[in-house]
């Protein structure tokens, strides 16, 4: 998503770039070692920052989000994506995994509660995080909501977007036989699972094209080859959730279980012309969340380097920063 034109102006919103003060591997279990940093104020406000995909793990502009001075920024790797081991890899790789990772990274680096900020991917995970252990979350704040439900992965897979990019979804559709077109997460799922690498990295690197094309309002359609490494843990650990539901018990369960975050004070902010993740899930989940608050963002898409997505941001984090002893972290 950094390759957007949109982000140079959004960086503008944005404060310095800053080096961790921590970086570290932590073993958790089922043969995987997460990649874990921290940077910011070592006695600032804790914020844990869940990345998108699942599979597109964190980038240093995701540190500039918060106000170094102000904030103690977390940020991690996911199973199997970025400097996390193995690569690729979707053996022991769940939704639960990751929430009981998240959990293991609190306790590590001896946080009581913390803020969660997450966007698309990492909207869903802080939900459910949330949802399962509310009583360790002080503030939510979400970008480019995901519910992770059937309507939503059939509108990007099934032929909804590709109808507002007739040109991208001709490119991603037709690398798959006819017959099995009525189906692309399970098409792309024998391609990417095959155990031919040369084959896996096609098809991966056309899902991330598919992905990339459609994240920023500005885009003209392209988007580039992805790295191959890159590429091949995104769309691997991609199809693998979307197979499989994301893990959870029941299509909604997300809305379904919302009550017990209920009183958690939140931050929604949503691009008015998304075409990875539509407002609608926004505009649902602010519905039945009293405590947040959803800001639709005109003129903006998917990307969190979005002008408009960065500044309410940042304006939200300062905010939250600012109240920190109000929200009791």
């Amino acid at each position: 998503m950094d390759k957007f034109p949109a982000h140079k102006r959004a960086a503008a919103h944005l404060f310095p770039p800053v080096d961790p003060f921590d970086q570290r591997m932590l073993e958790v279990g089922d043969g995987h070692q997460l990649y874990v940093e921290q940077c910011g104020n070592p006695d600032g406000a804790p914020v844990v920052v869940l990345h998108g995909g699942p599979g597109g793990g964190c980038s240093p502009a995701m540190r500039r989000y918060f106000d170094p001075n102000l904030w103690r920024v977390i940020l991690f790797d996911q199973r199997g994506c970025g400097r996390s081991r193995p690569h690729a890899s979707i053996t022991a790789n769940t939704t639960w995994h990751l929430v009981a990772d998240i959990e293991r990274i609190r306790e590590a680096l001896g946080i009581d509660r913390w803020a969660v900020f997450g966007g698309s991917w990492g909207a869903t995970l802080g939900l459910v995080y949330a949802e399962t252990h509310p009583d360790r979350i002080a503030h939510l704040a979400l970008r480019g909501v995901f519910l992770a439900t059937r309507r939503e992965i059939d509108w990007f897979y099934g032929g909804g977007a590709g109808q507002f990019w007739p040109e991208q979804w001709a490119r991603f559709s037709s690398l798959v036989p006819q017959e099995e077109r009525h189906d692309l997460v399970a098409a792309y799922n024998r391609r990417l699972f095959s155990g031919d690498l040369m084959e896996e990295t096609r098809f991966a690197r056309a899902w991330a094209a598919w992905e990339n094309a459609l994240a920023s309002v500005e885009s003209d359609g392209t988007s580039g080859d992805s790295p191959a490494e890159y590429a091949r843990a995104f769309a691997r650990l991609e199809n693998h959730y979307f197979t499989n539901a994301a893990f959870l018990e029941v299509d909604g369960q997300i809305l379904r279980d919302l009550h017990r975050i209920a009183h958690i004070p939140g931050a929604i902010v949503q691009g008015r012309y998304d075409m990875i993740c539509p407002p609608l899930s926004a505009h649902r989940l602010a519905e039945r969340w009293p405590a947040a608050r959803l800001t639709m963002v005109k003129a903006a898409g998917h990307a969190l380097s979005e002008p408009g997505i960065s500044r309410e941001l940042v304006r939200v984090m300062q905010g939250v920063a600012e109240n920190r002893a109000r929200l009791g972290f």
